[in-house]
Parts: structure tokens; sequence; C-alpha cells
């Protein structure tokens, strides 16, 4: 397993960062940087100031692994990362993500096409104000799950950009198992982002062949689709512990897999804290116990 020596572990936690590919080594707790966008992940922040001391604080405390896109906002995400942390300190990576697109009626169209998805790229670089992109993670599928068919066609687009020396590594995003055997046959992949969480463990087996394969898992919506049931007992669990039940949630995902790196979100500093002590976060057995029979 691909991951970084020299940090200690707690309690059946496992370590704190993660190496992709042997030379990037990302925190296991990172920031998602959607939430900075106004309302619907569109236009400017709330809170100007707000969003650039998030970011700010991330950094300060700690956090390597930046998640971001350039169709938020569309532009104003990258922006504000841009203005926040530029010059970027030696060791923080930024991880975006193209084939999507935001239309003027504020949906998310595909746009994998060559063009777009060149365009996309040189679209990140630029905002971002680099000259190469650490991670970009090809998004092919729906939200709530991978579109059956081939990605090689735009993961090919991706790999050719590789070779041009404008991304340093690929990921792929809402795939299925398939897609991911598929996209390793064009190009090394160090990433999958898909939805996956407490409730929502159809990427079980994926989950487990990223451990093996010493690929990195991002699972996003860590509070997505939870019954009241579900919501109830992860409820029971944190009032027990004397926690937020998103730390409890954000904690099971870490035990889950060596290999899952998390990007949980948020527009506040105080928020971004309380995400960040997941980290130290020890659940008893018999409350991971309850915690997996969850999805049962």
């Amino acid at each position: 397993m691909a991951v970084a020596p020299g940090v200690e572990q707690a309690s059946g936690m496992s370590n704190t960062t993660f190496t992709l590919a042997g030379d990037l080594t990302l925190t296991r707790v990172g920031y998602g940087a959607m939430q900075l966008a106004g309302p619907g992940v569109w236009g400017p922040p709330r809170d100007r100031d707000e969003a650039i001391a998030v970011l700010r604080t991330a950094v300060d405390l700690g956090v390597t692994h930046i998640d971001t896109s350039d169709y938020y906002g569309p532009h104003v995400v990258n922006e504000l990362i841009r203005e926040a942390l530029y010059p970027y300190p030696e060791g923080l990576h930024l991880v975006t993500k193209v084939g999507a697109r935001r239309a003027p009626d504020r949906s998310w169209p595909a746009a994998l096409s060559r063009q777009e998805l060149t365009d996309a790229v040189h679209d990140n670089l630029k905002h971002l104000g680099l000259d190469a992109l650490d991670v970009v993670n090809l998004r092919v599928g729906g939200v709530e799950g991978p579109t059956p068919g081939s990605i090689a066609e735009p993961f090919g687009v991706l790999a050719d950009l590789r070779e041009q020396g404008l991304i340093r590594h690929l990921g792929v995003s809402c795939v299925g198992d398939g897609q991911l055997t598929e996209a390793q046959s064009i190009a090394p992949v160090v990433t999958v982002q898909n939805l996956y969480n407490l409730a929502l463990r159809q990427d079980d087996a994926l989950v487990d062949r990223c451990a093996r394969e010493g690929i990195a898992y991002v699972p996003f919506f860590p509070l997505g689709g939870f019954s009241p049931l579900q919501s109830g007992a992860l409820d029971a669990v944190a009032a027990r512990l004397g926690v937020p039940a998103q730390q409890v949630a954000l904690a099971w995902l870490l035990r889950r897999s060596p290999s899952i790196l998390l990007i949980p979100g948020t527009s506040t500093v105080a928020h971004l804290r309380q995400n960040l002590a997941v980290a130290d976060l020890e659940l008893p057995a018999d409350a991971v116990a309850e915690l997996d029979a969850i999805a049962g």
C-alpha cells in the first residue's frame, strides 16, 4: 500500500497522509472547495473575506489536499483559491476535475468532447495560476452513479494532455469498476471520486480494489442519501460520543479503508476546524459495529 511512512496511527485509524504514485503526498482529510461559491455553486460567495479565511486556515492547519474545479462558480472558486494562496506553499496539491460545464440555467451538462476537455484544462490552469495541474479527475457519470459505456475517448484526451506536461496525474469520477479498468489501460489512474458513505455502500468492492492497487478513493456526499432510520442510528452514536454526526460519519470513512481521502466542504472557518478534527476522532469498537450495520 502506497501510504506515507512515519505517521503515528491512532487506535485503528490509518495514517493521516496517503501518497499517490510514489510522489504526491496528500492529507487524508482534505478540503473540498465547492461550497465557497454562491448558492447553487453559482456566482460569488456570500462572504468573500470568510471564504479567503477558510482557504488560508486550511493550509495553516496542515491541509495539503484541496479539491476544486473551474466549473464551480464557474471560475469563482479557482479564482478565490489563487487570491488566497498564490504563490502556493510547497506541498500543497490542488486536485481539479473536468467533464462538465455550467449552463446559463445553472445546470451541469456533460462536456466531454476533445475541445471541451482541452479548454477546461487550460481554464483551470489559467484561473489557478499554474503551469501544470497536480491531478485532474475526469467526471463521466451522474452524481448518483456511473453511466454505462466506454470512457476511452475522453480519458484518452486527458492522457494526451498529460503527455504534453499540462497534467501530472489522472483520476476518474462517477465511474464503475469496468470503466476504471478501461482507463488504466490508457494511462495510470491515481484517484477515484465517487458517491459513497455509511448509508450508500454500492462501491464497497471498488473501495477495496482501490486499497489493493494503491489508488486514492475520494467519497463525496458523506451524509447524502440517509433514510430517517439511518440518520437516527448515526445521531444516536454521535450523541453517545458527544460529537457532531458529520464527524462520526467522516471518521467511519477514514476507518473503512486506508486509501480513502476525505474532502468535506464548508464556507466557514468554524466548520472547517470541526471537519479537520475528525482525523483525531477514535471510534470505539461498539460504535463501529453500530455504524457498520446502518446500511444493512
